[in-house]
């Protein structure tokens, strides 16, 4: 005879859910890993900026910052880095969290249009909140290519937004801020929508369960498919944010003079920006899982 389960015995089924903030750590943690990566793609889409046909590689790049600067050089602006991540990504991995929770129920999965909406929108809100930071981040990175007499020299993120607000007031703090929060609306659908898309069909194979394999492939798609879709808005955005006063006159002036030096320069960087922002990816969202899966708040599913 079957075994009879008594009324009011069943077993709960229960998931762990990430804390709003856990994106925002998750972001900062693999800054810290990835940030030489990150200023030597800066350097790269800022350097000869006006002088077409001058090519710079990344092996010569590298060469200038590590006989310039030693080691130390290459974590140039971390500080703002992870004030980045800590204003960008704690908005947009939080909203995000709070639409997926009040859109489907615990265990359950948004369909596509709604992670797209969801991921292109929290990121808009998180690359506007982040602006600042990303302009003192852009400015501290592209500071030691600079002749001495002409650097800002920064001692850190908070007394960079000092020296803003100071000298060139507060409208300034968010210059670029256009062309940062397009940028984080689409690299936040690539970050975040798609990696959850991709591991759902993982999940929904035989091969993969919700562990760290599945997480790492989701991860690396997602970083491909940002950096692709990204990587134009990211150089209009280092241009921009790294501009003297009125070099430009505002996003469609700037798009113009780049195309100027060609339509490759818009890809300019592209291989360190691939290189940077896939492991960036693949980090932040193991750390994140980790994260949910040990620390994360319990639901039941119902």
């Amino acid at each position: 005879m079957a075994n009879r389960v008594e009324p009011g015995t069943e077993a709960v089924k229960t998931v762990r859910v990430a804390k709003w903030y856990f994106g925002g750590c998750a972001g900062a943690m693999a800054a810290c890993c990835t940030h030489p990566l990150d200023l030597l793609k800066v350097v790269l889409q800022t350097k000869n900026q006006g002088a077409p046909g001058q090519k710079v590689g990344i092996l010569a790049s590298t060469r200038s910052i590590y006989k310039a600067n030693g080691i130390i050089g290459f974590y140039n602006g971390l500080s703002a880095s992870l004030l980045r991540q800590l204003t960008y990504s704690t908005t947009r991995f939080g909203l995000y969290e709070v639409v997926r929770q009040k859109i489907s129920k615990p265990g359950q999965n948004m369909v596509f249009y709604e992670k797209f909406g969801a991921g292109f929108l929290c990121g808009a809100a998180g690359g506007f909140v982040g602006t600042p930071a990303d302009m003192i981040n852009v400015r501290m990175q592209n500071d030691m290519k600079l002749p001495p007499e002409q650097r800002r020299n920064y001692k850190n993120a908070v007394d960079g937004l000092y020296q803003v607000l100071r000298r060139e007031g507060v409208l300034h703090l968010f210059n670029g801020a256009s062309t940062a929060t397009m940028r984080a609306s689409v690299v936040s659908v690539g970050q975040i929508s798609f990696y959850e898309q991709v591991k759902e069909m993982l999940l929904s194979t035989p091969y993969f369960d919700d562990g760290i394999y599945a997480h790492f492939v989701s991860s690396f798609a997602a970083g491909a498919i940002a950096t692709t879709l990204t990587q134009p808005l990211d150089v209009l955005k280092t241009r921009m944010m790294n501009a003297a006063p009125g070099e430009y006159k505002g996003l469609m002036d700037c798009i113009l003079q780049t195309a100027k030096q060609g339509p490759m320069t818009f890809y300019k960087g592209y291989i360190p920006a691939f290189v940077r922002l896939g492991p960036h990816t693949i980090l932040m969202w193991i750390f994140l899982e980790q994260m949910r899966q040990n620390f994360g708040d319990l639901k039941i599913v119902t």
